[in-house]
């Protein structure tokens, strides 16, 4: 395994640090669990269609580009919402 060095403001470094002991892991482990479970915009498409194909099978869903946006218009909202922004 190779070392990587990265450079991070101080506060975003102590922020990991405090998570992955939190979690009982070293911020080196954290990290490499983070950047194994983390999905890459491709991936992230890969599902997302794998996912409506499975609801258009399912049940016929099948949005067009214009209900898409609205969905995701309301979903930023919601979660605009829920955070308190």
């Amino acid at each position: 395994m190779s070392d990587a060095n990265i450079r991070i403001p101080v506060e975003a470094k102590d922020r990991l640090a405090a998570i992955a002991a939190a979690e009982g892991l070293s911020l080196r482990a954290y990290l490499a669990r983070l950047a194994e479970t983390m999905l890459t915009p491709a991936e992230r498409t890969e599902r997302a269609e794998k996912a409506r194909a499975a609801l258009n099978e399912w049940n016929g869903y099948a949005p067009t580009a214009a209900e898409e946006r609205d969905l995701d218009s309301e979903l930023d909202r919601r979660l605009t919402q829920a955070a308190g922004l």
